[in-house]
């Protein structure tokens, strides 16, 4: 076990799920359960951090954790404590009008851009609402569990819609998908287009700059008591691809969104309705966006749901033979399993029914190692 005399006084301290294990059957008090999901883990990486530096990482077995804290002083051992049971408590589920999405499992958020010029596929669904949500409500049938709507590319290089033109454009898309049952979040940085969508019929907000954009985003968010999605970006006041300038990607990004959770909680957020998103792909290089996947799981102990948007990213392209946008479904889906094995709740993605397919059987292969005996 960690000798606690090895981690500064002054350290911050981390833990992040490993050792993941294919049943809790035959183990009991040897793993801990992730999130009240479908994943179980028999070891925390400890991570203490001076500065950009980490001074300590080492693996600390489930059944020692409790030895660990009682040996650290006060505020360290708080703070570990406090880490392991956000990162073991179930995430309470979306509700969308009478529909329920719970997040004891992965589930696929379907992608509707009603743009012309998305990096990804600007201008597919044209303009005619009506067709723009017929195609929203295929991406239902196909497995997506929430469609995401979107009137604003954040391409790099895109320019910024004026609030108004992004409102025609999404809320009546919004309207008749709500129309319809289907579970609906807004994708916008905009205090004015999220109370219109809000008002046709959103029940979630996905905002790209974590309710930073706008002074007036997180008013609306909390008056509607809608959950939200903070999404990590270096510079959300100016627009999402900056320099992130990262001294540890991993951990400062942790670092951001525990500070934005804090922020909108103030703000009247209340933390069950918050969601995270480590924001691949916005101000991060390659090395930068591989970290943070390999670390996914360490973003659960900020005790919020984990959104994982990796679709048809550019770094699919790079570890690829530079694949275009249109030719990265396999690197997509290989991301989007990855999600589920560090328990991402959330997947957002273009290819629904090639993504929810993945999933079943991703499922399929947790229950049967659920129910099935070891030996």
């Amino acid at each position: 076990m960690i000798d606690p005399r090895t981690i500064p006084a002054g350290a911050r301290l981390y833990l992040r799920p490993e050792g993941f294990v294919d049943t809790p059957v035959g183990r009991d008090g040897q793993v801990a359960r992730l999130a009240g999901g479908l994943l179980w883990f028999a070891a925390y990486e400890l991570i203490a951090r001076v500065g950009n530096a980490r001074v300590v990482q080492e693996s600390v077995a489930v059944p020692e954790l409790s030895a660990l804290i009682a040996n650290l002083p006060p505020a360290q051992a708080a703070r570990v404590r406090l880490l392991a049971e956000r990162l073991s408590a179930p995430r309470a589920p979306l509700v969308f009008g009478a529909r329920t999405i719970r997040l004891d499992q992965p589930q696929v958020m379907g992608i509707l851009n009603v743009t012309p010029d998305s990096f990804s596929d600007g201008g597919r669904n044209g303009g005619d609402p009506a067709a723009v949500a017929q195609a929203g409500f295929d991406l239902g049938v196909q497995g997506a569990a929430i469609v995401d709507v979107g009137g604003e590319s954040t391409r790099p290089g895109a320019t910024t819609v004026w609030e108004g033109d992004e409102i025609a454009r999404v809320e009546p898309v919004v309207r008749a998908l709500a129309a319809t049952g289907t579970p609906v979040s807004i994708d916008t940085r905009k205090a004015a287009v999220m109370e219109a969508a809000i008002a046709a019929g959103a029940t979630l907000v996905n905002d790209v700059a974590a309710l930073a954009f706008d002074d007036r985003a997180a008013e609306v968010v909390a008056r509607a008591g809608v959950p939200v999605v903070l999404m990590h970006s270096p510079d959300p006041a100016r627009g999402p691809h900056g320099d992130g300038g990262y001294g540890d990607v991993l951990l400062d990004v942790y670092d951001w969104l525990e500070a934005r959770i804090a922020a909108v909680e103030t703000a009247g957020v209340e933390r069950t309705h918050i969601l995270v998103d480590p924001g691949i792909g916005f101000g991060k290089s390659l090395s930068d966006n591989l970290a943070l996947l390999n670390g996914t799981a360490l973003f659960h102990g900020l005790g919020c749901a984990v959104v994982l948007g990796a679709s048809r990213k550019r770094l699919i392209g790079a570890l690829s033979n530079e694949a275009p946008v249109d030719q990265r479904l396999g690197g997509s889906v290989a991301l989007a399993l990855h999600g589920a094995n560090h328990g991402a709740q959330l997947l957002r993605v273009h290819d629904v029914a090639e993504t929810a397919q993945a999933i079943r059987v991703w499922r399929g292969l947790r229950d049967a190692a659920l129910t099935g005996r070891r030996g």
